[in-house]
Parts: C-alpha cells; structure tokens; sequence
C-alpha cells in the first residue's frame, strides 16, 4: 500500500534574480534587499525544498544592497539547511557576480560574462561648457568637502583622493567576500580583482564558477529524474501592467545601459 506523502519527490525552489541592483529596487524592475525579502523566506520555507536555485542575470549595482541580498541568502542557507545553487544567464557582474558568490554552487552557460570584481563611480565634467555659453556655478556651502566633484567644476586632485577614499575599502570588502567564499577554488598566482570579466568557461577554469551547466538538467543530475520545480519571481507592481510610466523609461534606459558593458551579440 501507498502511503500519501511519504514518497514526495524533491523540490527545488527556483529564484529569479534580474535586473540592476538598487535600493529603489521593486516588483520586476530591479533587486533589492527590502523587495527580495519577502521572496526569499517563502522560497526557503515553503515546502521543504531540497536546494534553492538562483537563476541569475545582472549586471551589478549597488555594493551594500548586493551585500545585504548575500548575507540574506546565507542566512536563510544556513538557518534551514538548504544548498544553493546559482545560475549564470547572459551576466553576473560586479554586484552580480557578489550575489553568485552567495550559493554553494556556481553554473554557467558558455557564453555567460562573470566577473568585474571591481568597483566604479563615473560622472560628466560640464566646467568648459558652461563657462562658453557666459553661465556661471554658483555653490556655497558649509564643510569644505561639501560639493565634492560637482560636475559643473574643475576636478581637483583633492576630490579624486577623496573617492578614492570611498572606493578601496568597498573594493577590498568586496574582495574579501569572494576570498571566504571561492577562496579555496581560486589560483593562489592569479589577481581576479582588477574588474576583468570572462566568458563561462574560463570563469570555470579560474575557480570563480564550478562548472557549465543549465539548471533542469543539472538538478535533476543531482536530485534525480523525478525532482519537481517551484518559481518564485518577482511582482509587476499593478500600474506598470498598464504602461510605463516617465521614471519606469529612466529606469529601463539605465538599466540597459549597465547591460552595455558587457553585451555581445552573435
């Protein structure tokens, strides 16, 4: 006799992480912390699930919401005994590439783009063109450093010294993560930290992915034929399932721009 519930097959909880990583990050548009929450308990709750599957694709973002979307998914790993798996799609890069790191296990497709362990700030220098067409800047401020790289005046070695303050120690706590976590896969004679990117198979051969694989094929390799799928995605808030509105067109121009970088088409 067949006992109900007793011979479940397992089930894998698939989450989608897309998009440009921000605090205003929400519904489908972006990631962030706040909005992936609630996503995230339910997938590591619900059901029991035998792994947790990260179908990954963005192109980085901000560094502390990158950082508290990892600590989370560890947390939760680690509180409910569940392995995670992440999915490299087209990219997983700079903050992307942080949320990579937070699984067990990192697959990718041939032509997937991991990497740009990096950081950048970039930004425009408008001082010459105003001051051709007879406009003048006019700041005051209180606190020296107050208007720091204004881009309607002159760079200063001052500035840049300043942000380079702010850059390096996110540079190194994002080196830092990648060491706890790859730092047993990766060459002990090689720098992967100066923001170069590398298709699938040589991010495999670096040790910062363990191997090319989809996601259905390589689950049910490791948790058999009769392994089950649950989505978990992200919500459409109910008035972008209307049309975009002025700021959802800034936010998809941006976001296609942070895609840019690292796009190649066959």
């Amino acid at each position: 006799m067949r006992i109900p519930f007793l011979n479940r097959p397992p089930m894998v909880a698939v989450v989608r992480l897309q998009g440009v990583i921000s605090a205003q990050g929400r519904g489908a548009s972006g990631l962030s912390d706040a909005g992936l929450a609630p996503l995230l308990e339910r997938a590591f709750k619900r059901r029991k699930p035998a792994a947790i599957a990260l179908v990954l694709n963005s192109p980085g973002g901000s560094p502390v919401q990158s950082s508290l979307i990892g600590a989370r998914i560890r947390r939760l790993s680690e509180q409910h005994g569940v392995p995670v798996h992440a999915f490299v799609e087209d990219v997983a890069a700079s903050g992307g590439y942080w949320l990579a790191s937070a699984a067990d296990f990192i697959w990718a497709d041939e032509s997937s783009v991991l990497g740009s362990i990096g950081v950048i700030s970039a930004g425009f220098g408008f001082a010459d063109l105003i001051g051709r067409h007879g406009i003048e800047r006019r700041v005051h401020t209180a606190g020296q450093s107050k208007s720091m790289l204004d881009p309607f005046r002159p760079e200063t070695p001052e500035d840049v010294e300043r942000l380079n303050r702010l850059l390096l120690p996110i540079h190194e706590a994002f080196k830092a993560q990648i060491r706890a976590r790859r730092g047993s896969r990766l060459p002990p004679d090689r720098d992967l930290f100066t923001g170069e990117i590398w298709t699938g198979r040589e991010a495999v051969a670096l040790g910062l992915a363990d191997g090319i694989a989809h996601l259905v094929p390589k689950m049910r390799e490791l948790y058999g034929e009769r392994v089950r799928f649950q989505a978990y995605g992200q919500r459409t808030p109910l008035l972008r399932r209307f049309g975009l509105s002025a700021g959802d067109v800034i936010d998809t121009i941006e976001e296609r721009a942070a895609y840019a970088r690292f796009d190649a088409r066959g």
